[in-house]
């Protein structure tokens, strides 16, 4: 019984994350915007400063890591959803069902591993990074003004402390 309740709980968190994922993708942008109306708030807009025009180009610059974060988050959810089926398949013995239930255990373990990379390489001083993993290597995608090999073996030497020394990386900068 215990399984079953489980199973249910999994489901129903997982079908939130999919309908509130599919929700914020298919959402107007322009309905999360504050209207207000006056000319004070028209006048102001159009005397934006240089300094204002530039976090909107760098805020654009950032929507090429964005969309590839969303992408790889899609892609994972749909294979932890498809995952999700399977267990509640009654045809499967409960030691297949374990085995799915591992898989999604990883997939998420390795999402967790994914972000805290991304993190501690931005605390190195960089203004962004990608970190995402593909065929059992990781490639990282890190956005900086300069670098040199001593960089690139900074990162990898950070990847392996937290992930392991086993695994194989990838490091590419992307200049602005």
């Amino acid at each position: 019984m215990l399984l079953k309740k489980q199973t249910v709980w999994l489901l129903t968190m997982l079908s939130l994350v999919v309908v509130l994922s599919v929700y914020y993708v298919t959402s107007d942008p322009a309905k999360n915007d504050l209207v207000t109306g006056g000319k004070e708030e028209a006048a102001g807009e159009m005397a934006a400063s240089d300094k204002d025009m530039k976090v909107i180009t760098e805020a654009s610059g950032d929507e090429a890591f964005e969309t590839i974060r969303m992408e790889v988050q899609d892609k994972r959810s749909k294979e932890i959803s498809d995952l999700t089926a399977q267990v509640a398949s009654p045809d499967l013995t409960a030691e297949e069902k374990n085995e799915l239930y591992t898989k999604m255990q990883d997939l998420s373990a390795l999402e967790t591993k994914e972000k805290t990379l991304e993190s501690l390489i931005k605390t190195l001083g960089y203004e962004d990074a990608l970190v995402r993993t593909e065929n059992n290597e990781m490639l990282i995608t890190v956005k900086a003004k300069e670098h040199t090999r001593k960089d690139a073996a900074r990162i990898l030497q950070v990847v392996r402390e937290e992930i392991g020394t086993n695994t194989v990386a990838t490091v590419v900068f992307q200049t602005n």
